[in-house]
C-alpha cells in the first residue's frame, strides 16, 4: 500500500470508532464552558482580590481554565487512537496488510494529529472569546501583545498532549495501562512536582509544566523558569518526539500481538 492509502485507512479507522470522535468534542465542550464558568467568577472577584494576586492575574491563561480537564479528553483520544487496535486483536490484520511499520504507525500519527490538531485550535479560539466575554472590562483582544501567540500556544498545547500520549500508547500497547500511567503523571505527579519547593527545578521541565507556559501572557509573580513561552513549548515537542521515537523502536522490534 501507498502512503496515501494508508493515510486513507488510518482516516477511516479512526472516524468509524465513535469514542475517539466523541473524546475530540468533548474536550472542546469541557475546555470552552469551565473556562466561561471560571472567567465570570474572576470577574466577579476582581474587586476583592489581594495586590499580588492583581498582579499576575492573566486574563487569556484564565480564560484556558478548562484545559485541565480538556486535556484528560485529549490524552485519552490519543490512547484510543493506537490501542484499540490492540484490544481488538486488529492490529494483527493492519500490520499484515501494512508490513512497513513506520508507513503504518506515522501514517496513524499524521491522521490523529490533524484531528487533534482542528479541534485544538477551535478550542483555543472559542475559549478565548467566550472567556473575555465573561470578563468584560478585565479582559484583553486578540491582536494585544502576546495574546494571539497565547490563543494558537493553547491549540497547539492540546495537539502536543494528544501526540505524546499516542507514543506512550504505542509503548505499552494496552489501554488501560496507558491510561492507568498517562493520568497519574499529568493530573498527580506533574502538579506535586512542579508546585513543591524542593523539585520546583525538576517539575518545570516537564512537559504539561514547560508547555502551558505558551498560554501566557502575564507572567506568574516569582516565576524563574529559565525559558520563555516557546521554548516551553520547544521543551514539550522533545518530550512527544521522545515518546514518538520510543514507541517506533519498540513496534518495530516486537512481534504484533
Amino acid at each position: 500500500m501507498t502512503a496515501v492509502q494508508v493515510i486513507r485507512s488510518e482516516w477511516t479507522k479512526i472516524r468509524s470508532v465513535a469514542s475517539t470522535m466523541w473524546t475530540l468534542s468533548l474536550a472542546v465542550v469541557v475546555t470552552t464552558a469551565l473556562g466561561m464558568l471560571v472567567s465570570g467568577l474572576s470577574r466577579s472577584q476582581f474587586g476583592s482580590m489581594p495586590a499580588r494576586q492583581r498582579l499576575s492575574f492573566d486574563p487569556v491563561f484564565v480564560s484556558f481554565a478548562g484545559m485541565t480537564l480538556g486535556q484528560l479528553a485529549l490524552i485519552v483520544f490519543g490512547v484510543l487512537v493506537v490501542s484499540n487496535e490492540y484490544s481488538t486483536g486488529m492490529i494483527r490484520v493492519s500490520l499484515a496488510a501494512v508490513p512497513q511499520r513506520a508507513t503504518f504507525l506515522f501514517s496513524k500519527i499524521a491522521v490523529a494529529t490533524a484531528l487533534a490538531l482542528a479541534a485544538g485550535m477551535v478550542t483555543g479560539f472559542a475559549a478565548f472569546f467566550l472567556g473575555q466575554a465573561m470578563l468584560g472590562p478585565h479582559g484583553v483582544q486578540l491582536g494585544d501583545p502576546g495574546v494571539l501567540r497565547a490563543v494558537l500556544g493553547g491549540g497547539l498545547y492540546m495537539t502536543l498532549i494528544a501526540m505524546f500520549s499516542m507514543g506512550v500508547a504505542v509503548m505499552l500497547r494496552s489501554p488501560m495501562l496507558s491510561l492507568g500511567i498517562l493520568m497519574p503523571f499529568f493530573f498527580l505527579i506533574s502538579n506535586v512536582l512542579g508546585n513543591v519547593d524542593a523539585t520546583k527545578k525538576i517539575g518545570q521541565f516537564l512537559p504539561d509544566q514547560a508547555g502551558s507556559r505558551i498560554m501566557r501572557v502575564v507572567p506568574r509573580v516569582g516565576d524563574a523558569a529559565p525559558y520563555g513561552p516557546w521554548g516551553g513549548l520547544g521543551i514539550m515537542a522533545l518530550w512527544v518526539i521522545a515518546a514518538l521515537v520510543g514507541g517506533y523502536v519498540l513496534l518495530a522490534r516486537r512481534d504484533a500481538q
